[in-house]
């Protein structure tokens, strides 16, 4: 098995550039400048900025395209693109199930969806879980794909009241077991003050476990080249 080289620098919440096989892929990019922003009784506060410069692709839920529009193009779980570059580079997207909180949440939260990166084959690369908690969904990926970086949206984000809508550290933990041969990067867990668990909490949780050595951490703003 060849290495693949990427490099992942982290925007801020769960805003990561990764850079893999020539490609320029940016998650979950929110346009929104820090303050309090309400839908409903939920008011959610952003504390760091983000921003997307101008692109030719965006994937998301089929829901998510007909909303954006445009450029977007949404794949249902399993479903996988294929991104081409002019001098013959090539990238597989594969779209993943995801479940953003408990049982019963998802006319609430609606639809969300992780994404796998594959440079020689579809998942072999990156797995992104997106907005969701360890659940059969995400069990499934680990069954079907082996990548070799897993990014975890983390966080244990609490907007709607006592139940976590993202990753808490019990279910990256959950992850880090099913995805055994990949290296554990989590992110979604500083930029919005409904984020109850931060990166250190995540760290001391590995350490307690002995699975320090299979996290990886990122700083805002420092790029982190990986050999996978």
């Amino acid at each position: 098995m060849s290495t693949l080289e990427t490099t992942l620098t982290l925007i801020g919440g769960p805003t990561v550039l990764i850079e893999l096989a020539g490609f320029r892929l940016l998650t979950d990019p929110t346009f929104d400048e820090p303050g309090a922003y309400h839908s409903g009784t939920v008011t959610l506060e952003k504390t760091r900025p983000a921003f997307l410069p101008t692109v030719a692709a965006t994937f998301t839920t089929p829901i998510g395209a007909g909303r954006l529009g445009g450029a977007a193009r949404g794949l249902a779980p399993w479903e996988t693109a294929l991104l081409e570059g002019g001098d013959g580079r090539r990238l597989h997207v594969t779209a993943t199930p995801a479940r953003h909180g408990p049982v019963g949440i998802e006319p609430i939260a609606g639809d969300v969806a992780g994404f796998l990166l594959g440079v020689d084959a579809p998942g072999d690369a990156v797995y992104v879980s997106g907005d969701t908690v360890w659940y059969e969904g995400v069990a499934e990926v680990a069954r079907r794909f082996e990548p070799r970086l897993v990014i975890l949206f983390a966080g244990s984000a609490k907007p709607r009241g006592p139940f976590h809508v993202t990753m808490d550290n019990n279910d990256a933990i959950e992850a880090a077991h099913a995805f055994a041969k990949a290296r554990i990067l989590a992110v979604h867990n500083d930029g919005w003050a409904h984020f109850t668990e931060s990166q250190a909490d995540l760290a001391r949780a590995f350490g307690a476990l002995g699975l320090a050595d299979r996290l990886e951490t990122l700083a805002p703003g420092r790029a982190l080249r990986l050999a996978l």
